[in-house]
C-alpha cells in the first residue's frame, strides 16, 4: 500500500506520469462501470474518468491515530 500512497502523492503534486499510472490501474473498473444495457457508453466513461481524476486531487491523508 505504501507504493500506491507514494504514487498518489506524486499525482497530487502534479506528476503527470503518476496520474496516468493510477488511471491505467483503474481503467478496467472504469470500462466495466461504463456499460449501460450491455453497451459501452463513452459519455459515462468520460464522466467516470473525470471523477477519478478529481478524486486523486481531493483525496487527503489523515495520520491521526
Amino acid at each position: 500500500m505504501a507504493d500506491f500512497e507514494c504514487l498518489l502523492r506524486k499525482a497530487q503534486a502534479g506528476d503527470q506520469d503518476a496520474r496516468e499510472a493510477i488511471f491505467r490501474m483503474y481503467r478496467p473498473l472504469l470500462v466495466k462501470n461504463s456499460m449501460h444495457m450491455g453497451m459501452f457508453d463513452e459519455d459515462l466513461y468520460q464522466e467516470l474518468s473525470v471523477t477519478l481524476l478529481n478524486c486523486i486531487l481531493k483525496f487527503g491523508f489523515s495520520y491521526d491515530v
